[in-house]
This record gives C-alpha cells, sequence and structure tokens, in this order.
C-alpha cells in the first residue's frame, strides 16, 4: 500500500466536489479556512454552485472529470472534498483508475467521500484520509484536537498511538493488526455486490453513521455480516453513531442490543466509541494503512 507525498506550506491542493452541492455561502469560509492550514486552494468547477444539477454540486461527467483533471495535475499536491451529501458512487465506472494510481496524492473526505475512499484504497493500492471537510466542519471554528488531527493527515504524522478518551468501550476483547478500511456504514453497505465491493479480508474494519433509525443501522449491519464481512475482517472499530434514533421508540432494539445481536458473533475484537464520525471533536484517519487494535486496553496504533 502507497502512502502518498505529504503536503507542506504552500502546498497546491484542488478543492473539489464529489457528491452534493456547496451552499454558495460557504465556499468563500471554505478557501479561507484551507488558506489558513497554510495551503494553496485550486477551486473546481464542481464548488461553484452555478454548475448544481439537481442534488449534485454538478453532473457526472463534470464531477468526475474534476477528481481525474486534479489526480493528472502535476502541480496539484493534495484533494480535498469540501463537502458529502449523495453522488460520489455514481462517479466510480467514470474514473480511470490506473492513472489515477500512476499518480498518488493525499485525499481527504469522508461520509459520501466513503465510495471513493474505499476505491483508493483497493483499486489504486494508495492509502485516502477520512478527514473533516471545510464546508461542513467550518475549520475555522472547530476544536483543537480535530484540527490537530487533520493538520497530521495532510503534513505527515498520523501514525503512532491515536487517542481513545473516556468514551471507547470494549464489546468483544482480543487483540488485531491489519490495514484500515471502511468509513460510513451506509457507504460500506452500498458498496456490497458492485466491482468496488470492501474487501476486509485480514482488516480492521472502521464504521460509523448519521442521521439513520436503528432498524436501517440493523439492516445495513445484517447485510455486512450475511456477506461474510465480519467473519473475514480482524477487527472492528465503531465511531459515532450521530442521531441515529429509533423510529418506534415503544418496541425498539437499541444499538448496543444490534450489536450484541449482529456484530459481536463473529468473534473479532471490536472497540465503540472511537472520536471518529460526524461529530466533534473527531480525528482523522489514514484508510489503507496498517493499524493495530487491542480490545482488552482500549489502544490504537497506525504503524505505517
Amino acid at each position: 500500500m502507497l502512502t502518498p507525498s505529504s503536503l507542506y506550506p504552500g502546498a497546491k491542493v484542488a478543492l473539489l466536489c464529489a457528491s452534493s452541492a456547496v451552499p454558495e455561502d460557504r465556499l468563500e469560509p471554505s478557501i479561507t479556512a484551507v488558506k489558513a492550514l497554510g495551503l494553496e486552494p485550486v477551486i473546481y468547477p464542481s464548488c461553484y454552485y452555478v454548475n448544481r444539477h439537481g442534488y449534485f454540486a454538478a453532473d457526472d461527467a463534470q464531477r468526475a472529470k474534476d477528481l481525474q483533471d486534479a489526480f493528472s495535475d502535476p502541480g496539484i499536491q493534495g484533494i480535498l472534498c469540501i463537502r458529502g451529501g449523495y453522488g460520489a458512487g455514481r462517479l466510480l465506472p467514470f474514473l480511470n483508475w490506473r492513472d489515477i494510481a500512476r499518480h498518488p496524492k493525499v485525499f481527504c473526505g469522508y461520509s459520501d467521500v466513503t465510495a471513493l475512499l474505499i476505491a483508493l484504497n483497493q483499486c489504486c493500492r494508495m492509502v485516502a484520509y477520512q478527514t473533516p471537510m471545510p464546508s461542513t466542519e467550518y475549520y475555522e471554528s472547530v476544536d483543537e484536537f480535530t484540527m490537530t488531527y487533520l493538520r497530521r493527515a495532510l503534513f505527515g504524522a498520523l501514525t503512532g498511538p491515536m487517542p481513545m478518551g473516556g468514551g471507547v468501550e470494549t464489546l468483544c476483547p482480543g487483540k488485531a493488526r491489519g490495514p484500515l478500511c471502511g468509513g460510513n456504514l451506509s457507504l460500506v453497505r452500498d458498496s456490497l455486490g458492485t466491482p468496488w465491493e470492501i474487501d476486509t479480508k485480514g482488516k480492521i474494519l472502521f464504521l460509523e453513521d448519521i442521521g439513520e433509525k436503528t432498524y436501517r443501522l440493523d439492516d445495513m449491519l445484517t447485510q455486512l455480516r450475511n456477506t461474510g464481512k465480519f467473519d473475514e475482517c480482524a477487527g472492528i472499530l465503531l465511531g459515532y453513531w450521530t442521531d441515529c434514533e429509533p423510529e418506534f421508540p415503544e418496541r425498539t432494539l437499541e444499538i448496543p442490543e444490534i450489536l450484541r445481536e449482529v456484530v459481536l458473533p463473529a468473534g473479532k475484537p471490536v472497540l465503540s466509541g472511537l472520536a471518529c464520525g460526524h461529530s466533534l471533536p473527531t480525528m482523522s484517519l489514514p484508510l489503507g494503512a496498517t493499524a493495530v487494535m487491542d480490545a482488552d486496553n482500549k489502544t490504537l496504533e497506525v504503524l505505517s
């Protein structure tokens, strides 16, 4: 697995949107926030609201072109997805993965961008970064923990012990070592049965989500179980389940019950409550990098 060269002060980074449109009033603050990191943003057409196509930032052809062009341009050192939303999965058939693999670059995003993170890991053998995005987390006002790990992802120090915090819980004991994979649960589930289906064999699988009813989490986790993804992985990390509420509060399974019935029978080490996902503070994760998790001692260390 190739780790792209780190960014540096003054590096040019593509600011683009692979999914939903950026609100007009969020583009300039996003540009300012990227500049505050010491980077020089290059704004691609998909960022401009005038180019929106229905609920997408632009049509599939334009969004795919922006992404392909950003990887191919030798003057661009990194790529920041400005936001998520919906639509990155529609780009997968239109991208030249061989060409992208020839131009490895720091690539950052999360949520709907999970579709691209998985493909970059598997089609290009390239580490890609789950990080906050400039028009979503409002870089200029987020906490120092979140910004510290974002900077470490961008500038090349996202290795070593990762902070667990007091909210992490051991759901199943044990130790595991392997490449990190995964991201947003709904996008991981959407990959099943496609040429970009997530491969969890021998890997540490990270999952999180937002705004899903608990029965929907049950459904998606069940699909992963039924396709063997929990049996094949080495370990499981669970992040935030932000605003994931029961549809029928008077008769429901709570998230801990769903995890106990669907995830834990695989017998893999499981840590829950990792500070990562659709909430703040949130850490950044180098998907594709090798990590070691110790569910007994509630630790996670990124090796490379």
